[in-house]
This record gives C-alpha cells, structure tokens and sequence, in this order.
C-alpha cells in the first residue's frame, strides 16, 4: 500500500520527467537530504539543473518562482514550514494571484507553492499552525489540500498543469498515511461519489438514512472518518461526509447536495475557530438552505503549545466530533 508520501515523490518525478519546464525550489531540497519531510528526494540527484537549493529567504524564493513563472517555466517551490507563508504574503497576494489580471490576461503564473502545515508533532507555536485560511478569498489564488481517499498525485499534477497559483496544503501527519485504493477501502457503509475535473471533491454516501452531514478537508478527513465509524457503532448515527479537495475558490454544488438530504452541517478544521474555513462553508450553506443546523469543530483560538497534553487539548480531536455530532442530532 504507498502513501501520501509515495504519491507525492512520484508526482514530482513524472512531472519533471515529462516537461522540461518544470524546476523545484527549496531550502535543504538536494540529495541526499531531500527536504524536510523528504517529499524532494531523489530529484536533485536525476535532474540536478532543474532542482534549485535557495538561501532562506521565503519571500526571494517565490519571488523569483514568479519570474520563471512569466517568462514559461513552470516551477514548484517548497517552503519547509507552512507557518513561513506569512514571509510570503505580500509575493503570494499582491503579485502571483494578480498580474494575470492586472495585463489583461495577457500573462500567466503557473506556480505552486507546497508546504506542510499542522500540528500533531510537539513542533510547537511557530512551526504547527494551520494557516491555510489567510489565503482563502484571495481572487486569483486556488488552495489544494491533498487527503486520502484521493490521488495526491494526481492533485500535485492538476497544480502543476494549472495556468494560475496555487498554494498546496500538505498535513504533517499524512505523509506516513496509506492512501484508499479504489475499490479496496476500509470506508465502511458508504459510497463514494467523486465531482468530475481537476482538484475533486468527494461525497461519501450513508448506505442508509444519514442524519447530518461532515464537512472537511486534508488530514481532518482522517479523525471524521474514526467519528463516523464510533457514531455508527455506538450510536447507531449514520452520516455523509464531504470532503473538500480545493478550499479556494470553494464549490459549493456536492456539499449542498447532501445538505439536501441531511439538514444538519458541522464542518471541522484544524485552523483556529474564529474566521476559518468552517465559518465560509457554514455561511454558504445557510445562503443557499434555509433550516439548516450548523457546529463547527476547530482548533481553540491559541497559539498550539509544544507540550502534547496542551496541544491536544488545543487542537480538535475525534472526541469533539462526536460530541458536536450528537449535539447536532439530538436537537
């Protein structure tokens, strides 16, 4: 069975193996190291022109990504941590996600920018956050979130071959995480339906009547699954998940489809609570459904400590989600 890992090293290779003007850049990306968290390995030592180490500067990495971008090159950059995307804000915001509007779409700026976010691993306040949600709503720009019941590969590909910036959002913890193979899941009771095109969205179906709806994306995916599976057990409480690929610009079109069914919303995100993620999709919901019950499940809004008991107690766990749940059936 590979990982997400897996999938994401081949990515890199297939895409430099069948178009030249892919380049990487990183800080610490050479063999044998191989990055961080070892997504570059083996690319420096088969493509050693078009794999790029930079000095540590976020800001100057991207921003010479942006030029290679307009001049037809189509370069992903690494940045280590995703806490350091605030270094690159002003590259990401102000420039990438705007020329091809500023020139009349005369220009493109095919880049993306991969980073690990999260918590989960005792790194501590600044190397731990979820910070995905400063981008969203940024006109120009798409955010990707890899999980497991997609292809990552397949999402790094699509962020590749798109004209426009993307920030793509990996979780620390999935990169050690068994990727579903179609057809051998373990997803118990229900019935995956996938939208069709690049960056896919899945609705996975109750196989009886549901009585709310989850809705996540990334490494969330992971403990709404283990939630799901105790609320069945235990519970007897069917549900259906909706599980978001590409957070920005958001398609609201599966989710509502099962909202339809359910009438009851609760979103988790490993983001802090306030003006996240969640609270969009909540918005939209509400919007566009009228008697809709809604919670959301995130992290508290404090900095994540380094000490595993703080950070659990910080970040949201399986144990929110069912009580949430419950809280959301029982009324």
């Amino acid at each position: 069975m590979t990982t997400v890992l897996d999938h994401l090293i081949f990515a890199h290779h297939h895409a430099m193996e069948t178009d030249e003007r892919v380049y990487v850049l990183g800080e610490d990306i050479l063999d044998p190291y191989g990055g961080a968290f070892k997504v570059t390995r083996g690319l420096s030592t088969k493509y050693p022109e078009r794999v790029l180490t930079t000095p540590i500067s976020e800001a100057g990495i991207v921003g010479v990504a942006i030029g290679m971008a307009l001049r037809g090159m189509r370069p992903v950059v690494e940045i280590m941590f995703g806490d350091f995307v605030t270094l690159i804000t002003d590259q990401l915001v102000n420039h990438a996600a705007k020329f091809r509007w500023m020139y009349n779409d005369q220009v493109r700026v095919p880049l993306v920018v991969r980073t690990p976010m999260g918590g989960r691993r005792g790194y501590g306040p600044t190397h731990s956050q979820s910070l995905e949600k400063m981008f969203l709503g940024v006109p120009g720009l798409k955010v990707v979130a890899p999980n497991t019941l997609g292809d990552p590969a397949e999402l790094l590909a699509d962020a590749i071959n798109d004209e426009n910036p993307v920030l793509f959002v990996e979780h620390k913890l999935l990169y050690s995480r068994p990727v579903h193979e179609p057809g051998k899941s373990d997803l118990i009771d229900f019935q995956v339906e996938r939208t069709v095109g690049p960056y896919p969205d899945f609705i996975l179906r109750s196989v009886d009547n549901a009585r709310l709806t989850i809705a996540c994306y990334g490494y969330n995916f992971e403990l709404v699954r283990a939630a799901a599976l105790e609320l069945l057990m235990d519970h007897e409480i069917f549900v259906e998940i909706f599980l978001c690929s590409q957070l920005n610009p958001f398609n609201l079109k599966p989710l509502m489809s099962s909202l339809e069914r359910t009438r009851k919303l609760l979103t988790v995100e490993e983001g802090t609570l306030s003006l996240g993620w969640g609270s969009e999709v909540a918005a939209r919901a509400v919007e566009n459904l009228d008697g809709l019950r809604i919670r959301r499940v995130a992290a508290l809004d404090l900095p994540v400590a380094n000490a595993k008991s703080l950070e659990d107690a910080i970040l949201p766990s399986v144990e929110d989600i069912i009580n949430s749940a419950l809280s959301l059936v029982s009324t």
